[in-house]
């Protein structure tokens, strides 16, 4: 499971590029209560959208030459220089060359061998998102990949990840996690993007926000301009599930989680 508790490997940011960051902190503030906390010029603007004082994600203004819309997600490593060398020879490419972030930590943008960009982050003085599995946080992750083995393969080289064969609903559902912990560890899974149900034409990292019903938070979204890609749909022991995209265009979903099982 995610936890705050960050390790090598483990997703420890996530943050959002938008044309509007009012509009987003607007649309995202009715659904998950965050408050955005803008930077300085010293960052760029670069700013965080926080639940009751803990940052559950990080947010700025992008231009089109910047990309589309879209959120990435960050994973640890204990060497950003190391870990982009490392995507380049697994046949992924370096989209952002590493950089100091002042004394916050160092980070890159780079891409697997499909052309999925995610990030990397090296801690310094920020460690991470402060909450995640709670109401309005990060909780869990999904790839959805052209060639599900390559990416296994990739991420398995860059990171260490390990995978596991989960079944439920009779499909088997490929999870991942960190090298060196238990399965139950899992964080994420991957998804062929031919069995993607919103039929998107390219594969991408796709953040779920845990939320307390899933079914108000679709009509909420609806109400302040956001698509429904995926309406709210119950999966067996999982949950009950939605995707969307906010006004802009940036996909993410969110997901009430079935009670633990004993």
């Amino acid at each position: 499971m995610l936890t705050t508790r960050y390790v090598t490997g483990a997703p420890n940011w996530l943050d959002l590029g938008t044309p509007d960051i009012d509009g987003a902190a607007s649309f995202y503030g009715g659904l998950f209560g965050w408050q955005f906390q803008p930077g300085g010029p010293e960052v760029g603007g670069y700013g965080l959208f926080q639940l009751e004082g803990r940052t559950a994600a990080g947010g700025m203004q992008t231009t089109p030459e910047q990309g589309p819309p879209s959120w990435t997600v960050y994973f640890q490593t204990p060497d950003a220089d190391a870990t982009a060398k490392a995507a380049e020879q697994a046949h992924g490419s370096v989209l952002m060359q590493p950089m100091d972030v002042m004394e916050l930590g160092r980070m890159a943008i780079l891409a697997d061998q499909a052309g999925v960009s995610f990030g990397i982050w090296q801690p310094g003085a920020n460690k991470g998102l402060d909450v995640v599995r709670e109401p309005g946080s990060l909780c869990w992750l999904e790839l959805y990949t052209p060639d599900l083995p390559a990416a296994a393969g990739f991420y398995n080289a860059v990171f260490g990840w390990e995978t596991s064969a989960v079944t439920f609903a009779g499909e088997t559902y490929t999870t991942v996690h960190p090298l060196g912990t238990e399965p139950d560890a899992m964080f994420g899974g991957m998804v062929p993007l031919e069995d993607d149900p919103t039929k998107a034409e390219a594969g991408a990292w796709l953040p779920y926000f845990e939320v307390p019903d899933a079914d108000a938070v679709v009509g909420a979204a609806q109400e302040r301009g956001g698509t429904v890609r995926l309406p709210a749909t119950d999966l067996e022991n999982v949950g009950r599930i939605a995707e969307l995209a906010d006004p802009y265009g940036a996909r993410f979903a969110v997901i009430k989680s079935a009670p633990p099982q004993t």
